[in-house]
């Protein structure tokens, strides 16, 4: 009996391992775009202890590694310089060879966040995407923009793997492609003329909460993460679940950087929203080998909307100010203003259509700052400080990032000023002075300035520029005595 036992377990043996096979991640294979000039993982899966080689086209080299106890194998490859070329890679194991055809190496960049992100260029329902048919009927475009785009979908515990394809851009392909990412590769391709690619992981709705591990959550005290109290939230704001089942599965995908749409689900936790994107970012480079924060984060501020209810308190302007603070403690972060990127009627939209701006502003930052392209200007101008000027009644508001003037004095919007007694007034008129580098802010029904906003609500646009044409970020400054 105990011969017969031992020969059924020897047969079932032989028969997982004549099934076992090698297997790429879905990330690796026809028409993946490699990260030029980089060591770039190729991963899958084989039997435990198995040999894995793997042989780019572009060298002949060959690269080896051995699938752990659990099957799962990583390969890191020199890439060469970003081209049109179309390369292959070979990958043996299992007594099995797999041919990867039509890769491109050139510049790869994570894009992540929530809705605003994840809109596809064909649009959300009542949300179109400004000029997307433009786009979506130009000449295919598959050699020099390419996008993975990740599965909306929840895990409580991590995933390995997801079912999606890289797809190159044609009139096919676009509408599915989220807008945002979409025009960021585009703006890039144009300057750099390389392969872009991009991994669209965005899931609608997701607070910083959602894109955070649970191990981390599990220090926050105001995260109950019991089954019951998770699935009793709506699902796009319920923690972890879209970090375990769409983030995990292109972990360490070799990058260039990251891409991140996202805040309005945070509105109304400001205060803790800083310290929960530096953590939450941290991670993320971590989890990519980045110990020197050197993968750039690049932010998308959250756009005018009107919430509701409404409150006296604005929470959409206190977030928008978290997510600059953000910007301005986490290394090599940077973040684009929106606040000039709506129309009045889409006071009720939180997807507003001007995406092509959102994402060349993105690109302008990746180029000025990681791709030597320094005569570009990324950065808006920021509110630092106030103060009256003497015998005036006048209020000097100090600007960052505005070398060679505004693009108004005259019927500004979104500007305004407040005495004493608190009331803010509509300022259309103001005057930038030259040296010092001072907005001159005054109104004739305030005689006492005490402070000064702009673009300070949950919805209000504004229309002041640098010369540069980026848009000044919003702020609410008071007077220094």
């Amino acid at each position: 009996m105990k011969r017969i036992t031992a020969i059924v377990a020897l047969m079932l043996c032989m028969c997982m391992v004549s099934e076992a096979k090698l297997v790429l991640s879905s990330l690796c294979s026809d028409g993946m775009v490699l990260q030029q000039n980089d060591n770039a993982a190729v991963w899958g899966t084989a039997d435990p202890g198995s040999q894995i080689t793997v042989t780019p086209s572009w060298s002949g080299r060959s690269y080896s590694a051995k699938a752990g106890k659990d099957g799962r194998w990583t390969v890191k490859v020199a890439t060469p310089q970003g081209s049109y070329k179309a390369y292959t890679m070979t990958v043996k194991g299992n007594g099995e060879t797999i041919r990867i055809k039509d890769i491109l190496v050139g510049e790869v960049w994570l894009a992540s966040g929530q809705s605003n992100m994840e809109m596809p260029m064909r649009g959300f329902y009542n949300c179109p995407v400004e000029d997307a048919l433009e786009y979506i009927s130009a000449p295919a475009a598959t050699e020099k923009i390419r996008m993975f785009t990740v599965p909306v979908k929840q895990s409580y515990e991590p995933l390995s793997e997801v079912d999606s394809r890289w797809q190159g851009a044609e009139s096919s392909t676009i509408p599915d492609m989220s807008a945002t990412a979409y025009f960021f590769a585009r703006k890039l391709n144009e300057t750099l003329d390389i392969p872009v690619g991009i991994v669209s992981c965005a899931y609608g709705g997701a607070r910083v909460e959602s894109w955070t591990p649970k191990e981390i959550l599990e220090t926050y005290p105001d995260e109950d993460l019991s089954r019951e109290a998770i699935e009793a939230q709506t699902h796009y704001v319920r923690p972890y679940l879209a970090y375990n089942a769409m983030l995990c599965p292109v972990m360490g995908y070799t990058i260039k950087g990251f891409i991140w749409y996202q805040g309005c689900s945070n509105v109304g936790k400001h205060e803790q929203f800083p310290e929960r994107m530096e953590t939450m970012i941290s991670h993320w480079r971590e989890c990519w080998g980045d110990t020197e924060a050197k993968l750039p984060f690049y932010m998308v501020e959250i756009a005018p909307y009107r919430y509701k209810p409404a409150t006296a308190v604005s929470y959409a302007a206190l977030l928008r100010q978290a997510q600059h603070i953000t910007a301005a403690q986490v290394p090599n972060c940077g973040i684009v203003v929106t606040n000039d990127l709506v129309e009045p009627y889409e006071m009720d939209n939180i997807h507003p259509a001007k995406k092509k701006e959102v994402g060349d502003r993105l690109a302008y930052l990746a180029l000025n700052r990681n791709y030597g392209y320094s005569r570009i200007a990324c950065d808006s101008p920021e509110a630092v400080k106030c103060y009256r000027l003497q015998n005036s009644c006048e209020i000097a508001v100090e600007l960052t990032n505005t070398h060679n003037g505004l693009n108004r004095w005259m019927e500004i919007e979104g500007l305004e000023v407040a005495g004493s007694e608190g009331i803010f007034y509509p300022v259309s008129y103001a005057y930038f002075e030259w040296e010092p580098k001072v907005l001159k802010v005054r109104s004739e029904y305030v005689f006492d300035p005490c402070e000064v906003r702009y673009g300070w609500g949950d919805f209000n646009p504004g229309n002041l520029k640098n010369v540069e044409g980026l848009p000044v970020a919003p702020f609410w400054v008071k007077i220094e005595e």
